[in-house]
């Protein structure tokens, strides 16, 4: 597998698990309430843009999970095997 369809991967694993942690809650509201661009927030979750370390900070506390309990929700749902380094 090519970087970009591994960044591809990840990214839309970010966004499926955005989507899931902001439940019923828009996008619109989300961003207005934490200060976070609506379309960095539609890109994320489209799959389009990975968030930035900062931005997995920032998104954790808008929606009341810890930084490393966002990222283990990206983690469960990579592939089987998934990784970034190629052996």
């Amino acid at each position: 597998m090519q970087q970009s369809e591994n960044k591809q991967i990840i990214s839309q694993a970010a966004g499926k698990v955005l989507k899931e942690l902001r439940g019923a809650k828009s996008n619109y509201l989300l961003g207005a309430e934490y200060d976070i661009s609506t379309s960095l927030l539609n890109h994320i979750e489209r799959g389009i843009k990975d968030p930035q370390l900062t931005t997995v900070f920032k998104l954790s506390e808008a929606l009341g999970v810890r930084p490393w309990e966002f990222v283990k929700k990206i983690e469960d749902n990579l592939p089987e095997g998934f990784s970034l380094i190629e052996n």
